[in-house]
C-alpha cells in the first residue's frame, strides 16, 4: 500500500512569514503537532509545537553568558508574546522531512519512528506538497479497518463511568417509573425482571415502588456501578433488589422462580443482537402461561435516520471533576449498508476543560433494526400475541401517545399473553 493511498489530502500550511501566533493556532484548532512551512507549492520547512517551545529556553550561549537569568522559570515564561510575535521563518526546522507519496507505507513509519516525529509532509516527484501522512493515518489504515465492533459488553464497559451523567436519571426516571408501575399494578404484578439493567436505576426505583426486582447486566463495570448503589440502600428497599452479572441466557437458565414482567429499557433488546429470541425463549419459560408482561423500551431508528440525519441524542452535562469542565455525549447510527447487515450506533464522549474541547473517545455497537411488524412476529413466536405499540418524546410518560414513526423518538411495546 502507498503513502498516496492513506495520506490527508487537505494540508494546512504557512508560508515562512507566517506569525508564530497564527501558527500557534492552527496547531491548537486543528489538534496537530506542527505543519509544513511552504513557498508557493515548495516545501521549504516544518514547524512544531516542539520547536516554538523550545524557544522558550536559553541556548548555550545565553546560558554561558548568564547562567542566573537563564534559569530562571519566570523570565523563560514572561518571553511568550515575544515569541508569538516571530515568523515560521524564525523557528522551522530548515530541513524538513518528507515522504513520496509513491512510497511504501511502511517505508513512512520506519521513517517517522527513526526521525521521532508523528507526521510527514507528503511530495511529488517536483517536491510540491501533496499531503501529509501520520503514525495515527498508518494505524487506522492497517490496523482500525480490520478491528471488529464492540460486542455489548465491551461497548457498556466503556461507557459505564459516564453513563448515569449522560443519560440525564433526573428528567427521565419519574415517568418511566410512574408509567411501569401503572401498567404492572393493573396485571397484578409483583416480581419483575430487568434484562441490561445498567446501573440499576430503574431496578432500584421500581423497588422503591413495592416491587421485587431482579437485574440482569453483562457489562462488569455496570454491574459493579449496580452494586455500590444496591450496597447504598436502606436495608427495606436492599431486601427487594438483587442484581445478577453475567451472559443474559445463562442468567436467566439459573432462574427458578417465577415473574410476572420482564423489561428491556434503553434499546436493550436491540444491542442483543446475535441471540436475542434465545433470551425471549428463556422469559417464556420464565413467565406465567397467563397474564405475563413483557415491556421493550427501543431507539426509533427510523426517525433518526430519516429526520434526524442518523443523529439519535446530543446532550451536554456539567462535570463533577470541575465547575468549568463539561461532557458532551452524542450518539448516532450507521444504517446497514446492505440487505442483512446491521444497525451500528457509535457513541461519543468529549470534555470541556474550561477552554477548549477535546475528545476523550468514541466506540461503536452493533444493533438490531426492530421495527413494529418484526416485533409482532417475535413476541408471537413466544406465546406473546397481545402486542401494543407507543411513542414518546424524550423523556415522557410511556404509554400515553400512539407511535409515529417520523415522530417518536422512542417505541415502546407492551407485549402480553
Amino acid at each position: 500500500m502507498k503513502v498516496s493511498d492513506v495520506m490527508q489530502k487537505h494540508v494546512d500550511f504557512v508560508d515562512s512569514d507566517t506569525k508564530i501566533l497564527d501558527v500557534a493556532r492552527i496547531i491548537f484548532g486543528r489538534r496537530i503537532n506542527g505543519l509544513p512551512v511552504c513557498e508557493g507549492k515548495k516545501v521549504i520547512g516544518f514547524i512544531s509545537d516542539t520547536d516554538i517551545l523550545s524557544k522558550f529556553h536559553p541556548t548555550m550561549q545565553e546560558f554561558a553568558e548568564d547562567p542566573s537569568s537563564s534559569s530562571n522559570f519566570e523570565i523563560m515564561e514572561e518571553k511568550a508574546q515575544e515569541i508569538l510575535n516571530l515568523t515560521a521563518r524564525d523557528i522551522m526546522n530548515k530541513e524538513p522531512i518528507t515522504v513520496d507519496e509513491d512510497d511504501h507505507l511502511l517505508r513512512a513509519d520506519s521513517i517517522m519512528r527513526i526521525k521521532d516525529v508523528g507526521r510527514l509532509p507528503v511530495v511529488d516527484k517536483k517536491g510540491n506538497l501533496v499531503g501529509i501522512i501520520s503514525m495515527g493515518d498508518i494505524f487506522k489504515s492497517l490496523v482500525g479497518k480490520k478491528m471488529p465492533y464492540l460486542e455489548g459488553e465491551e461497548y457498556h464497559d466503556w461507557i459505564a463511568k459516564h453513563y448515569d451523567l449522560a443519560i440525564g436519571w433526573e428528567s427521565r426516571l419519574e415517568k418511566e417509573i410512574s408509567s411501569l408501575s401503572k401498567v404492572f399494578k393493573q396485571s397484578n404484578v409483583k416480581k419483575v425482571l430487568d434484562i441490561g439493567c445498567g446501573t440499576g436505576e430503574h431496578v432500584i426505583a421500581l423497588a422503591k415502588r413495592g416491587f421485587t426486582v431482579v437485574g440482569l447486566e453483562n457489562s462488569r463495570l455496570m454491574f459493579n456501578v449496580a452494586q455500590e448503589k444496591w450496597q447504598n440502600l436502606p436495608k427495606e428497599y436492599q431486601s427487594k433488589v438483587k442484581f445478577i452479572r453475567g451472559s443474559y441466557i445463562d442468567s436467566l437458565k439459573d432462574i427458578n422462580e417465577e415473574f410476572q414482567a420482564a423489561i428491556f429499557m434503553g434499546n436493550t433488546l436491540s444491542h442483543i443482537h446475535d441471540n436475542y429470541m434465545e433470551v425471549l425463549r428463556e422469559l417464556k419459560r420464565i413467565l406465567p402461561q397467563k397474564n405475563s408482561i413483557i415491556v421493550a423500551q427501543l431507539i426509533n431508528f427510523e426517525k433518526a435516520i430519516k429526520v434526524n440525519h442518523r443523529l439519535v441524542k446530543f446532550d451536554i452535562k456539567k462535570s463533577v471533576l470541575s465547575p468549568e469542565w463539561e461532557h458532551a455525549y452524542y450518539w448516532f447510527y450507521d444504517p446497514p449498508r446492505k440487505k442483512g447487515d446491521f444497525l451500528v450506533l457509535n457513541a461519543a464522549i468529549l470534555d470541556f476543560n474550561g477552554r477548549i474541547w477535546l475528545t476523550r473517545g468514541m466506540n461503536s455497537v452493533k444493533t438490531v433494526p426492530l421495527p413494529k411488524n418484526k416485533l409482532i412476529e417475535i413476541f408471537k413466536k413466544i406465546g406473546f400475541s397481545k402486542t401494543t405499540f407507543y411513542g414518546t418524546k424524550e423523556w415522557d410518560l410511556l404509554f400515553n401517545h400512539p407511535f409515529k414513526p417520523l415522530d417518536s423518538d422512542w417505541l415502546n411495546v407492551v407485549a402480553k399473553r
